[in-house]
């Protein structure tokens, strides 16, 4: 059975250090409230976003600790590892995110279907949990977001969403519908990323 809310706190983490890394990408060394402070708006914007749409309060952040708890020691791992191990990974910034948007995508799928949403507003919805706090990252760091770049970024993730209600709608096991869809937005992501795959441009 898959545990949401342990998946929930890790993706939150994921994207804390995605954020962190961003801000320290900035060269913001000295400001630590900065740091987090993106690192925190990354971790919950897009899930915010999402149960403030749906009318679910109150939000997890909101009601329980361990979500900030997680992002301040996300934050920490971000800062303690910047010139060690995360220094050794090719583009680390786009390997958490991209492991983020995997899991939130679905994460937040399965949420908007526990509140009854059709399934192609959950699928809109997962979506919208994983790339909204990316989207507001990037706009504090002045990057242009990668949801208004050409990249295979929102696609990978609606591919996986709509895998998920595929797996769901067949009655394939709930874990292994989990994992096998986030780890479908992973792959086509890295896959992209490491082939400099785009979508058309629009003349």
């Amino acid at each position: 059975m898959v545990n949401w809310y342990w998946i929930d706190l890790l993706g939150t983490g994921v994207f804390a250090v995605s954020g962190a890394l961003s801000a320290l990408g900035k060269k913001m060394y000295h400001d630590l409230f900065g740091i987090f402070f993106v690192g925190f708006l990354t971790a919950v914007g897009g899930g915010t976003l999402r149960d403030i749409i749906m009318g679910a309060y109150p939000i997890a952040w909101i009601r329980d600790p361990n979500y900030l708890l997680t992002i301040i020691g996300s934050v920490g791992i971000a800062l303690a590892g910047r010139r060690w191990w995360f220094g050794r990974l090719r583009r680390p910034l786009l390997v958490f995110d991209t492991i983020g948007i995997g899991l939130y995508t679905i994460l937040g799928m399965q949420k908007a279907l526990s509140f009854a949403v059709n399934d192609w507003a959950a699928m809109l919805l997962g979506v919208m949990s994983a790339i909204f706090g990316g989207v507001i990252r990037d706009t504090l760091v002045n990057d242009l977001p990668l949801i208004f770049d050409r990249q295979v970024y929102a696609t990978a993730c609606l591919a996986g969403a709509i895998l998920f209600w595929v797996g769901r709608s067949a009655g394939v096991d709930p874990t292994v519908n989990f994992w096998l869809a986030s780890s479908t937005i992973t792959i086509i992501r890295l896959v992209a990323i490491r082939y400099g795959w785009a979508l058309p441009r629009i003349n």
